[in-house]
């Protein structure tokens, strides 16, 4: 009985360490002021203006420009993109896009979200949404799965002639991530999250590892790179019932089938 009272608090401790996370629904990422935000968007790739996450960031541009922002993105989220075009009083029917690319700078597909719109003539402001697939913390070579590491995204109109380009605008974008926890976990991780620059590290005399690094955003607490997720907890867990069970069982079962005992000479 000492046992099992023993192994049946093993199962407790862990199931009552989850259960805090499990019903917290808030975003992965903690939200910051929007005092220190950006106000301003970069035109390519190299230029983008880095942003945390659950941070909205704000730029004046024109129609016709490619509007750049950096975020970061670690194992086990689901970053959800949205941006906000505010149009000028007078123009013409426009087609806004909000395009997301990895740190390899290839396309990432939305699963749902509105990743298009065409604003009607007249129309104040025009929303864009894109959910991203999760991130993982390993993925083949070939594959096209999402993985850590710094995340760009770009809003610019599509398919403008060109009397429309040059019009005012102002964009407002915002990212904000949901922790998908251990069902999005995968055996192995990358050796280092697909940032800008890391590549660029080396061991040689004279060069700075930091300052080879062209990406200063990361998580507020650090690339997990996938080491840990909640499914240790119900691995342990699923573990220590089947004991429970083997001795439960054990118990039940002890003597049965044995014949009974007879003392000798009777």
């Amino acid at each position: 009985m000492r046992i099992a009272r023993m192994l049946g608090a093993a199962v407790l401790l862990p199931l009552l360490a989850a259960a805090p996370a499990a019903a917290d629904p808030t975003p992965s990422a903690s939200p910051s002021e929007d005092g220190g935000a950006p106000t301003q968007a970069g035109t390519s790739f190299r230029t983008a203006t880095e942003i945390e996450q659950a941070q909205t960031a704000t730029a004046s541009g024109s129609t016709g420009d490619y509007l750049y922002w950096s975020f970061p993105a670690d194992s086990g989220q689901r970053p959800t993109v949205r941006a906000t075009v505010k149009l000028p009083d007078a123009h013409a029917a426009q087609t806004w896009q909000v395009d997301v690319y990895d740190g390899l700078r290839r396309r990432q597909p939305c699963q749902y979200g509105m990743q298009t719109r065409t604003a009607a003539p007249g129309t104040s402001s025009v929303e864009l949404a894109c959910v991203l697939r999760t991130v993982r913390a390993w993925s083949e070579p070939w594959a096209n799965d999402p993985l850590p590491g710094t995340y760009y995204l770009r809003v610019t109109a599509v398919g403008l002639t060109t009397a429309d380009r040059g019009l005012p605008v102002d964009a407002e974008v915002r990212v904000e991530s949901k922790d998908m926890g251990g069902a999005a976990a995968v055996d192995g991780s990358l050796g280092e999250p697909l940032v800008p620059g890391v590549a660029m590290t080396s061991d040689a005399e004279g060069v700075d590892d930091a300052e080879a690094v062209l990406s200063a955003v990361d998580p507020d607490d650090g690339w997990s790179s996938g080491w840990w997720s909640d499914r240790w907890i119900w691995t342990a867990a699923g573990g220590v019932l089947a004991a429970l069970a083997g001795i439960g069982g054990y118990r039940l079962t002890r003597g049965a089938g044995r014949p009974p005992h007879v003392p000798p000479g009777v």
